[in-house]
Parts: C-alpha cells; structure tokens; sequence
C-alpha cells in the first residue's frame, strides 16, 4: 500500500505545507509577541478603564464580520486583539475590578494554562492522561489541609461553585430511602423531598433544585438574622413543621461567604441539626473557604470537616485562572455511585491506586485544570498565599473605617473577609426627613446613580447588593495587584462621584 498522497497543481504528488500547523519558528515568534502584548497589558494595566462605555450596536459591528475564508496573518490577529477587544472588556485582572467577588488570574496560572491547552490532554480516565490524574489527587490533597477537610475525602475539579452544588445535592438526594432515582426516576414517590438553605444562599441552591426535580417550591429558604446567618434553631424549627405535614427533608445547603455581605451560617450548629434528622450537609464555601489559610479573624471559619460535602473556589481565592472549582465529598465512593456509568471502550482493569475522574461528575471530556493550581501553589506556598490574603483583609479593614468615619457614609454590616457593604446617606438629606428615617427607595436611587458614575469613570468597577435595610455598594477585594493606593483612590472616587451626583441631581430634589 502506498502512503496516501496529494496532487500538486502540475499533476504531481506534493504535501502543501497549508494543511499544517504552524512551523516551530513561527510558533515561537508568535508566542514572543503574545507574551510581549500580555507583559504590556499588565504593566499598563492601571491606564486602562475598568470597564468599557460602548453600545451593545457599537461593539457589535465593529466586530461581527464574516468568517475568513482564507487565512491570515497573526500579526493583524494580534492587533486587531489589541483594538477590537481589549478596549471593550471589562477587566477582572485589573488591580481595581471590585465587583462580585473580585478575583485574580496570576501569572503563573496564566502560563499554566497556556501549558495545559498546549497539551491538551483528557482527563476524563487515568489511562488517557495518567500524569494529569496524579496531579489532581495531589493538588486536591493539598486543598483539603488549607480548607481543614481530611485528607481521605473524595475530591474532584469542576468548573464552577453552581455544577459542584448540583452535582453535591444529586449525591444527597440517592440517600434518601425508598427513592431510586438513579434507576427509576422520581415517579411514584409520594413524598415532598425538601431542600433547606438561607435566604441569603447563592441561586444556584435554586437552580440546582429545578436540575434534580425537586422544583422551586420544595427549597425552603430559612430566614437568617439580623447578621444575614442561617442558625441551627431557625433550621430545625422548619424541618420540624416539614416532617409534621409529611413532607421529606433530605439535604441542607449552608454557606461560608454568602454572596451579598460574606456572612457565614452556624455551621456546627447547623451540622448538628442534620445529624440529628439525618440529612446531608453541603456546604457553599466557595468564597469563604479559602480565607481561612490568611488568618488575622478569617482563621475562625466555620469547621468544614462536619460537612458531607463541601465546594471551594481556587479561582476566586487563591490567584487562579478560571474555570477551577473544588467540590468534596466525605463519603467515599458517594459521587461515583451516582455518576458511573461506563460504556465498554472506557473500561479498564481496577487498580486501587487509579482515580477514573470522569466518575465523579456527569462530565467525560475534562481539561487539565490541576496543573494551574500545582504552579500556583509552588510558586507561591501556603504562607505566601496567606500573606497575599492577609493583604486584602488588611485593605478592606482600613476602606470600612474610612467609610464608618466619614458623616455621610454608613457601613451596615461588618465581615471577617474582604468585602466591603457601605452606602452613601448624606446629611443634608437626613436633615429633610428630621426625625423620620429617610425612605429606603430614595436612598436605593441615590446610590445606583453613584454605582453607575463610579463605573462610568474607568477608575473602579462595583456591584451591589440589597440588605433588609436597603441598598448597598459591594467592594469586593482580592485581586493580588490590588495595592493600598488603589483602595485610596478607589474612596476619593467614591466621595468624588457621591459629590458629583449629589450636587448635579439630588440637591434640590
């Protein structure tokens, strides 16, 4: 048999180098160049808006083009990178992106996963990229002694806090007695399964609950208290009025880092209430969890270890790129039990060793995401990771005292992490209310006027949140360029744009 062969334009057999790749030296030019652009992005990252002042229409046409029928040349890719697409983000890497929850793609993560896409391994089984599996039981170990966890509990990385919850809460509901879901469905059972979880719970609690068919109306959202924590009494007295109308609690959600003012739920006495009903405990501590490693008050985070499962963030606490999250589980074998199902050409022989990770979650293709967090973690270790941490609470520390010493400012919850709840209440608009509080409709208007001159100056991006007594402005921090300057800057804005608003549309409303 004869290779196989392509005719070339005067009839002979010829191989075109345009079916290839690119050529090594063209690979490395490139490369060159790319870093150079990402070298410059970063240095000048400061100069840059946080985020973009462009119509949806604007940016669309600048960049909805036809699709290239012949190729082009990666300088003009590059370029056009550099103006049709970096000007129109909004820039999480950048020192004073402080909306959400704020967090950073470091550099050696960044080079990680140019590694890891260069690479392009599966690791869905052992066999198919052995080194990759190796490595995601190493880093996941190393996870588990910052996050307090033992060290035997099964472990897995998914791409985000919502699928780990999901994938947690399909586990718990298979432990319900007399429910095969795995096997039969949900039909023919005649009971309510019920979820419980804070009203102040992530909605991905919510979404999960419409995934696994236990609908919306069966997550029952306890209220928290006055410090936006779900407590193990308020609990127990609503799975108690479950059980007495016949209803089937199976599973309760508790949070380390709640999405709004970053409270944490009563843990402990939330773990003892699900033991004394026998339900699974999940806990969402994909902000809050990895907090702990920085100490200085975020040490007394809640003990994860009473948790059967438990979902924390690399990629919004320690530097890494995304897409990275780390769900465990202390029953061992739980997820598998659910997840495996195996076709005949992915089976291989056991091996108690060999972790077949596309079992733990009803993903089959899965990126080397392990490897990002190996090169973080080295370059960096556990105490200089802490000392990174310690910074951001530090510098949100010194913006809640800025805030609760200035007249005009309030400050309405605290936090042992670095996310910063405040609002603009000036005085002069007390002094029209006189003894009556000012209403919370007129104080949620001001502040989004100031929130949306804040982010229209470039300077800072924020997000907000709204409390039981009203709207606030969120300060997320922890971005590792984010320095003390920048949070000084970041409160003249605040007082600036305050000021500005004020002055130009509310003083003489």
């Amino acid at each position: 048999m004869t290779a196989p062969s392509e005719t070339g334009a005067g009839g002979g057999t010829a191989f075109s180098a345009g079916y290839g790749d690119w050529e090594p030296d063209e690979f490395v030019a490139n490369g060159e160049a790319v870093l150079a652009f990402l070298s410059d992005y970063f240095t000048g990252i400061r100069d840059l808006p946080v985020s973009p002042t462009v119509d949806a229409k604007t940016l669309s046409a600048k960049i909805d083009t036809e699709v290239p029928q012949v190729g082009e040349e990666f300088t003009a890719i590059l370029k056009d990178t550099q103006s049709l697409i970096v000007p129109y983000l909004t820039h999480w890497n950048h020192p004073r992106f402080h909306a959400y929850f704020s967090n950073t793609g470091s550099l050696p993560g960044v080079l990680a996963d140019t590694v890891s896409s260069a690479l392009n391994v599966n690791a869905m089984l052992w066999k198919s990229a052995p080194a990759a599996s190796a490595l995601e039981k190493t880093v996941l170990r190393w996870m588990a002694d910052m996050l307090g966890i033992a060290s035997g509990s099964d472990g897995v990385l998914v791409n985000g806090a919502a699928l780990a919850t999901l994938y947690a809460l399909t586990a718990a509901r298979e432990t319900v007695v007399g429910l095969d879901v795995r096997e039969r469905g949900l039909t023919g059972y005649g009971r309510r399964l019920r979820l419980y979880t804070s009203d102040q719970a992530h909605n991905s609690v919510d979404k999960a609950a419409i995934v696994l068919g236990i609908g919306l109306e069966n997550v029952v959202h306890v209220p928290a208290d006055d410090g936006y924590s779900m407590r193990g009494a308020a609990l127990a007295a609503a799975i108690e009025a479950d059980l007495a109308a016949g209803h089937q609690p199976f599973a309760v959600v508790a949070t380390v880092g709640t999405t709004a003012v970053a409270a944490d739920d009563e843990i402990d006495a939330i773990a003892d209430v699900c033991r004394l009903h026998s339900l699974w405990l999940h806990v969402d501590a994909a902000y809050g969890g990895f907090w702990r490693v920085a100490g200085g008050g975020a040490e007394a985070a809640a003990d994860l270890s009473r948790a059967d499962s438990v979902v924390a963030n690399p990629h919004k606490v320690l530097y890494a790129p995304m897409e990275v999250t780390a769900l465990y589980c202390r029953h061992r074998d739980a997820l598998p039990n659910v997840f495996r199902l195996v076709p005949e050409y992915l089976r291989t022989s056991p091996d108690d060793d060999v972790v077949d990770y596309m079992n733990y979650s009803p993903q089959l293709g899965r990126s080397f995401r392990a490897l990002k967090l190996w090169w973080i973690i080295r370059s960096f270790g556990v105490q200089g990771l802490a000392r990174r941490l310690r910074r951001s609470i530090d510098m949100a520390r010194w913006l809640r005292s800025a805030a609760g010493s200035d007249p005009d400012w309030q400050v309405p919850v605290d936090s042992a992490y670095p996310l910063v709840c405040l609002r603009y209440v000036p005085r002069d608009l007390r002094r029209r209310y006189g003894s009556e509080p000012v209403p919370l409709a007129r104080i949620a208007s001001l502040n989004a006027d100031i929130l949306d001159a804040v982010n229209a100056s470039g300077s800072a991006f924020l997000s907000h949140a709204v409390l039981r007594d009203g709207y606030v402005l969120r300060v997320s921090i922890g971005n590792i360029r984010t320095e003390p300057s920048d949070i000084e800057t970041l409160w003249t804005q605040l007082r600036t744009s305050a000021a500005q608003v004020w002055d130009g549309q509310w003083a003489h409303q």
